[in-house]
């Protein structure tokens, strides 16, 4: 049985989508999900043996009832708000969990693939390097990303980077994210705004080496995130913190002029003032070293920007259910 936490949401939800294309259908999800839950859309399509509440969960894992029947779990559940304030929901939720699942797969012997998240770089001070010399260094500039970075620093103090596999994710998109509200990315925020008023409305800039709308991420499609992951699974001995993104930073001017083009329509952007809460949280830049994914012969070729939202716009967007 393979397990998905956060296997109603959106990464997870993609994984899960994956694994049915590949014949597996014995999925365990986890996660929080009520019937008025707008994460339950995402799994309409999915084929799972059976589905867990989060806390529910971890007391089967505690009587030992799931023990024998488990192969991996691939831990993407998480707090994915970077405007959360709640510090102990945040410990609680990103790094107390995350900690005895990793504690219950060390003890049982079976596979834990989790997700961090590129906000543990904060302005990028350190640069994007995922060395193990390099990770302690970080200073996220917001509570999500120390939660994440707290259990990183966990694996790391305890040697563990050789049983476990982690992946630092950075800006992904893609189908299935509609849930996540201000937390979705741009690709849809951007589609959203030219159906309603004709244009894309982007952040200024507050410093003068980025013009406005030149600030950079690294883009990732969940398609190719998702990849990933799996080849991690195929490769056990291939372990460690590693940052998955493309290795390419780009734009939002470049990201809305994908969105335009998937469309055929010619660009209108607009820019405006940032909200003064974010203006010290911000990342100007962000680019994924895969120097350390590729050496452990990981060859995957990911999807350009254009292409990734070519066909996340055609595909899933345009289409009446835009679900994976």
């Amino acid at each position: 049985m393979i397990v998905v936490t956060g296997g109603a949401g959106f990464i997870g939800s993609c994984l899960a989508g994956r694994l049915n294309e590949l014949g597996r259908t014995d999925l365990l999800l986890v996660d929080n999900r009520g019937t008025e839950c707008p994460k339950a859309s995402n799994l309409k399509k999915r084929k799972f043996a059976d589905y867990f509440e989060k806390k529910d969960f971890l007391k089967e894992l505690a009587k030992g009832r799931l023990n024998k029947e488990i192969e991996v779990i691939f831990h993407m559940g998480a707090c994915t708000d970077t405007t959360e304030t709640n510090r102990e929901y945040l410990w609680e939720t990103n790094y107390l969990y995350s900690k005895e699942l990793a504690e219950w797969s060390l003890r049982e012997g079976k596979r834990l693939i989790y997700a961090s998240s590129a906000a543990t770089y904060g302005a990028g001070e350190q640069g994007y390097s995922d060395d193990e010399a390099v990770i302690p260094k970080l200073k996220p500039l917001n509570l999500y990303g120390l939660s994440k970075q707290a259990f990183d620093l966990w694996v790391l103090e305890n040697k563990l980077q050789k049983k476990l596999t982690g992946f630092k994710f950075f800006n992904v998109y893609g189908p299935n994210e509609y849930h996540k509200e201000e937390m979705r990315s741009m690709v849809h925020k951007g589609y959203q705004q030219i159906k309603q008023t004709g244009k894309i409305r982007l952040f200024k800039s507050y410093k003068p080496e980025f013009a406005d709308g030149e600030q950079k991420r690294d883009f990732i499609y969940v398609k190719d995130a998702v990849a990933v992951m799996l080849w991690a699974w195929d490769h056990p001995g291939k372990t460690g913190i590693f940052n998955l993104g493309t290795g390419k930073a780009q734009t939002w001017n470049e990201l809305a002029r994908a969105i335009f083009e998937a469309l055929g329509l010619s660009p209108k952007i607009e820019y405006f003032n940032m909200p003064d809460s974010l203006k010290n949280q911000y990342q100007y830049r962000t680019q994924a070293d895969l120097s350390n994914l590729r050496k452990t012969g990981c060859g995957h070729p990911f999807s350009t920007l254009r292409d990734g939202v070519k066909d996340y716009v055609a595909n899933y967007l345009e289409k009446s259910d835009p679900y994976l």
